[in-house]
């Protein structure tokens, strides 16, 4: 699992990136950062008073047409950095007082942030690291994160195929994000909660598409009848239509009240009580982050 024959997602593209070539990701050999922030809207376990210490990456192994980061996801936007500057950024999120070290779309870049993470480790970093992913993942990938990674925050995108290769142009996606849902549990089992803060565990996020509500409701029953009270689920109602979704008629919209209430009430009638819900109007493009390079430099 490195990068001169790069297997790292379900794709595996086999691109020799260390030396120019590129898979479906579109990455390199050296890391690429948008952007190192304190982000105050992830979940308020992950997030505390001060923001979750994000490290929002580029590239990425989805091709999203609703994509809010498409700017670093896709256009690739961002900077190249060593492994001993990423070490550094992540020691610098502590020293800022991030409640957690939350590592975004970071799938592609596993080799070098484990270096990264062994470097921080040595040097004193102690935040809860956030594995923030797609969730379209090989189940070696995720067992080589086994005792480095503290909570795992996948992102349950789609139940049905046709949805996954439309939209993200994803094939098989929900065998291999399943699959690897299932190794983040058994990594870091049940979640522990601390003064509000989780330690350890997992949140399987989903975000509901306009249309989608059954789909969503399918995710919602997975993940209950296979997980129980052994994760968190968070519930979003942000689709925002941008980039791409114009071509997608059918989700050329905003998310109605009454779509995210029924997930939420089929949520509630199941039994499940972990599950964080969002309020209020979260879908807007004021909530995209600039991805200007803050704090990937020194």
């Amino acid at each position: 699992m490195i990068i001169e024959k790069c297997n790292l997602c379900p794709r595996r593209c086999n691109a020799d990136r260390s030396h120019g070539e590129y898979g479906f990701c579109s990455a390199g050999a050296q890391v690429k950062i948008a952007l190192v922030s304190l982000h105050k809207w992830e979940e308020p376990c992950l997030s505390g008073e001060k923001g979750a210490g994000t490290v929002f990456f580029s590239h990425c192994n989805l091709h999203c047409v609703f994509c809010q980061n498409y700017k670093i996801s896709q256009e690739g936007k961002g900077i190249e950095v060593t492994t001993e500057r990423l070490a550094e950024i992540f020691l610098e999120q502590q020293d800022r007082g991030a409640a957690s070290l939350d590592l975004v779309t970071p799938t592609h870049y596993v080799p070098q942030i484990l270096a990264a993470l062994k470097l921080a480790k040595q040097r004193g970093l102690q935040l809860p690291v956030v594995y923030n992913s797609n969730a379209y993942e090989t189940e070696e990938t995720i067992v080589s994160l086994h005792g480095s990674v503290d909570v795992f925050l996948p992102d349950l995108k789609y139940a049905d195929e046709v949805s996954a290769c439309r939209y993200s142009k994803a094939p098989g996606y929900f065998t291999a994000a399943s699959a690897a849902i299932r190794r983040m549990v058994e990594s870091v089992g049940r979640p522990v909660i601390e003064a509000g803060r989780m330690n350890r565990g997992v949140i399987v996020r989903h975000l509901i598409l306009p249309g989608h509500k059954d789909e969503s409701m399918r995710i919602v029953d997975w993940l209950w009848q296979t997980f129980g009270d052994d994760i968190y689920i968070s519930l979003m109602n942000q689709f925002t239509p941008m980039h791409e979704v114009a071509d997608y008629p059918e989700i050329n919209r905003r998310l109605t009240t009454y779509e995210y209430d029924k997930v939420v009430d089929h949520a509630r009638e199941l039994g499940i009580t972990q599950c964080f819900i969002q309020q209020g109007r979260t879908a807007s493009e004021k909530f995209v982050p600039r991805f200007d390079g803050q704090g990937v430099l020194k």
